[in-house]
């Protein structure tokens, strides 16, 4: 009998599709709102890896038709410095999206400085409004990475009704606000996290089993159930003799052998939550035609 493997839910592919959909929407609509929509990314000190995702921020932006209005400030930049310049974006007609390139320096406040952000410009979905908002089913701005997990799954025509899903990790970014849209779609979710007793007991229930703890090789081969879905959130930089490279919280390759479905790292949730930053831009944009 042969080796099965799972099939790749691509996330960079679809990206790809996305960005050519939001390039027309927004060629569609400048000439009535009379200018690009406009992204703001914030970043404070010298991280490599937040440099990185800034650029490929800026790439995609680029690419769709955003103008980009980041800011790069040294790393003893004050909290008040900073919400003055979130203000000023709040007030600034040309910018739709802002955001807050985490992880920040330690003496700043990321809550704080979100709060600062009007929820209509809440790019990364994550301000207490738009969490609020979520919960009750409102229509609004989502966290990108959750709704990328649920757009990818939708792709892939991968049911959720009545399933029973599994979200390891229980974070604001992403557990949390993942576990409320699949219940909007009427999953039957469990939440595990570090303190959850026989994990592999938990796991191996899920029909559709979601990772998103930041441990790299977390979920392995005898925690999946045959034939199940398996989203691997976690990006984790590791060193070892073959150099630096991007993993998952999945051990992908003994994983694959036993899962139906199963996303790769790097070009799996990554892309997606870059495409739905784009997305949450491109809706705050199209929304300004309602009060033109």
């Amino acid at each position: 009998m042969n080796p099965k493997t799972a099939q790749i839910l691509d996330g960079k592919a679809l990206a790809e599709r996305i960005y050519a959909d939001l390039k027309q929407r927004i060629q569609a609509l400048q000439p009535q709102i009379g200018r690009a929509p406009g992204l703001a990314v914030l970043m404070v000190g010298d991280n490599p890896a937040s440099a990185a995702y800034v650029r490929n921020k800026e790439r995609a932006c680029a690419k769709v038709g955003i103008a980009s209005f980041g800011q790069h400030f040294p790393a003893n930049t004050s909290l008040a410095d900073l919400e003055k310049v979130i203000q000023a974006l709040n007030q600034d007609d040309r910018v739709d999206g802002i955001l807050v390139q985490l992880p920040l320096p330690e003496h700043l406040d990321a809550v704080a400085l979100l709060h600062q952000i009007d929820p209509d410009k809440d790019a990364d979905g994550l301000h207490p409004v738009n969490l609020g908002r979520l919960v009750r089913g409102e229509p609004g701005l989502r966290s990108c990475t959750p709704a990328g997990v649920m757009r990818l799954l939708q792709e892939y025509q991968i049911a959720l009704k009545g399933k029973q899903v599994v979200v390891v990790g229980r974070s604001i970014l992403v557990g949390k606000p993942l576990a409320l849209m699949l219940l909007e779609a009427d999953a039957t979710v469990t939440i595990a996290h570090s303190q959850s007793q026989n994990l592999p007991a938990i796991t191996k229930s899920a029909d559709i089993l979601i990772s998103a703890v930041g441990r790299p090789g977390l979920i392995t081969d005898v925690m999946v159930k045959h034939n199940a879905v398996v989203v691997d959130v976690g990006i984790n930089r590791v060193e070892d003799d073959k150099g630096s490279r991007l993993v998952g919280d999945v051990d992908f390759k003994s994983v694959q052998s036993v899962a139906q479905f199963i996303t790769p790292v790097p070009g799996g949730v990554g892309p997606m939550t870059v495409a739905m930053l784009l997305q949450n831009t491109e809706l705050s944009y199209s929304q300004r035609l309602e009060s033109l």
